[in-house]
């Protein structure tokens, strides 16, 4: 197998390294000020949102506030054990500019909320299905369906191509070539 390009700690199975590869793109460059098939929620359903978050999460959007600059976190709606034991629904919020799994809307499954901070201003809505086919490496060419359901069923429960060839590149092809290499010194 061939020797691994990087220091002993950077190399994972068999010499393939385990660096990251340099992000090109974050969360918040792919969401859209003014975004076709989804509304920006009002002030009370935002504040709704924020009421369902438990004290770790709504700490996450008091440090975003603070950071001064503007913030895009994922939010997924949950059940979760309150600290009587009694489940409710709670609004997690992540900002790692990490988008969550997008999930088609059948089924019940959570559709993706997004939170953005600006400031002091916080608004939420969905993600818009163009956002979510950027998601998934489609072009803003790519033409979507027009309604909200059938747009979000090209993405969702979806592999994203960029990622799939990024793993073959970098880990299945390795694989096979180092076992392709071994097969022919075996056979000579």
């Amino acid at each position: 197998m061939p020797a691994c390009p990087t220091s002993r700690s950077a190399c994972g199975f068999g010499g393939i390294s385990r660096r990251r590869a340099a992000r090109n793109i974050r969360l918040s460059d792919l969401i859209e000020e003014n975004p076709t098939g989804v509304e920006w929620h009002t002030t009370a359903e935002t504040t709704y949102l924020l009421r369902l978050m438990s004290p770790l999460n709504r700490d996450k959007v008091a440090r975003a506030k603070k950071s001064g600059r503007r913030m895009v976190g994922g939010i997924y709606r949950r059940t979760r054990p309150d600290e009587s034991g009694i489940k409710r629904q709670r609004a997690e919020v992540r900002f790692d500019d990490i988008a969550g799994c997008l999930r088609t809307p059948a089924g019940g499954s959570s559709r993706q909320t997004i939170l953005v901070v600006d400031g002091k201003k916080i608004r939420s809505r969905l993600l818009s299905p163009r956002e979510a086919a950027r998601l998934m490496g489609l072009p803003d060419e790519y033409r979507l369906p027009a309604r909200y359901n059938d747009a979000y069923h090209v993405c969702g429960d979806g592999v994203c191509v960029p990622v799939v060839r990024h793993i073959a590149e970098h880990v299945l092809e390795p694989l096979l070539a180092a076992n392709w290499s071994e097969e022919l010194v075996a056979a000579v």
